[in-house]
């Protein structure tokens, strides 16, 4: 059957996706704004939940790439019309995944102190992380299980169910948030940071037992481990090494940032996390448009309809970018109003509001490569994606952070090595594409 590419088929799939990821980014910008708020040592913890939450975005992100090569071939599959032959293969894809994540979550947490010191974490920041960390990486492989899953939904051209377990996440976290962290009179001390990383955890073990319980009911895929091994696991493996070494090196830009921000000072890493979380959310409220290229390009892909996967790609950058400018627009809108949200340190706010516009004036390019990188994953140039993100990384972003440092801009560098990053990761996604599939397309 043709997929249909118009607003409305586009839209059914990235509303629901949009809503699904931002689950994650909520629960971070949740801790953030509460943590921030907190009456004793509030500085100290929304450091602490700063630097913690950039390395266990890290890890989910890094073994969380099995989702995208998951979503891709189950997508590619359905196009060709060969939906039953795959079947096995999330379930093996699932409990490879789990077993790593289990092996690095009871290796980390005898480093954990170790860890945080090398992020120039020290001091009471240093206390606070460890015992953030403690409680919130329990929820790793939870997290990573409901990644999966979603990725066999998405696979499937389903965003809906994903889109209820994010929301239901999401609304509990908040919840527990305000509960755990602020206490109840007469009934709950206050449990500060702790609370926080309770809360989270907490949410992300609801949204692993509702991803399971719809999985097993809205679908004909199984869990139960089945021999012999499917012949795309090894595929499904190299796509994930390759989105693996791209994590880890887009990872390596978000943790220096954090590094040096955290070098320069308490008020620096405490402004830093607040416009990061702002950044990752952005890029999560963008990704829903790059969650519908992912799951229609496979599909398209599979079908050969390469007419097609160019009118589709038309079509989701300029959705990705009609989004980010209504973002750059609220933004500077309620430029001192979002400040407020996250902390009442006027320090703090101070050097947050002397970045945020260059975060803001960031959106349109992030657009661009969020939008074209979700396509690039259903298509599956995971290694085109790797290479990309290596050259960005050590011949873009470092360069420029240590340059900047050099020349003593500050956060402002930081920032500025992170718009020419994401400059580089879009202008070379665009040239990739027109350059690949515009001849494909014409010769349809």
């Amino acid at each position: 059957m043709k997929t249909a590419i118009s607003f409305k088929t586009i839209n059914r799939l990235a509303v629901p996706a949009t809503i699904a990821g931002i689950a994650e980014p909520i629960l971070s910008i949740t801790d953030t704004a509460i943590v921030g708020n907190i009456p004793v040592d509030g500085l100290e913890s929304l450091a602490a939940a700063g630097i913690v939450g950039s390395f266990l975005s890290m890890l989910i992100w890094v073994l969380g790439q099995t989702r995208s090569a998951i979503s891709a071939l189950i997508a590619q599959y359905l196009g060709a019309g060969r939906l039953e032959a795959i079947k096995t293969l999330p379930a093996q894809a699932i409990y490879l995944n789990i077993t790593l994540s289990i092996l690095i979550l009871l290796s980390t947490i005898f480093l954990v102190d170790d860890i945080f010191r090398l992020l120039n974490a020290s001091g009471k920041i240093l206390e606070y992380c460890v015992s953030y960390y403690s409680i919130r990486v329990w929820g790793f492989p939870l997290t990573l299980f409901v990644f999966a899953v979603i990725g066999i939904f998405t696979g499937l051209q389903n965003t809906f169910w994903p889109m209820l377990v994010a929301i239901t996440g999401a609304i509990l976290n908040i919840v527990l948030d305000f509960i755990l962290v602020f206490g109840i009179d007469g009934i709950l001390d206050p449990l500060y940071l702790e609370g926080a990383a309770w809360a989270s955890l907490i949410a992300q073990g609801i949204m692993a037992l509702m991803a399971f319980i719809l999985l097993i009911t809205k679908t004909d895929i199984r869990l139960k481990f089945q021999l012999p091994i499917h012949p795309e696991l090894g595929r499904l493996i190299g796509m994930s090494l390759n989105l693996f070494v791209r994590a880890i090196a887009l990872n390596v830009a978000l943790i220096l940032a954090v590094r040096e921000a955290t070098n320069l000072g308490d008020r620096y890493i405490g402004a830093h996390t607040i416009a990061i979380n702002l950044w990752l959310f952005s890029a999560f409220f963008i990704d829903g448009y790059a969650a519908a290229g992912n799951i229609m390009g496979g599909r398209l892909l599979g079908a050969r309809d390469y007419h097609g996967l160019w009118r589709l790609t038309k079509k989701i950058t300029q959705y990705g970018l009609a989004v980010s400018f209504v973002l750059v627009l609220i933004s500077f809108l309620f430029y001192k109003p979002v400040g407020d949200i996250f902390s009442n340190d006027t320090i703090v706010l101070e050097t947050f509001y002397s970045v945020f516009f260059i975060l803001i004036i960031g959106l349109p390019i992030n657009s661009m490569a969020f939008v074209l990188d979700g396509l690039f994953k259903g298509l599956g140039e995971m290694k085109y994606l790797r290479n990309i993100l290596l050259f960005a990384t050590f011949l873009g972003f470092v360069p420029v952070l240590y340059l900047s440092k050099y020349l003593g801009w500050g956060l402002h560098g930081i920032w500025i090595a992170l718009t020419f990053w994401m400059v580089i990761r879009s202008g070379a996604l665009v040239i990739k594409f027109w350059q690949k599939f515009r001849p494909l397309a014409q010769n349809n």
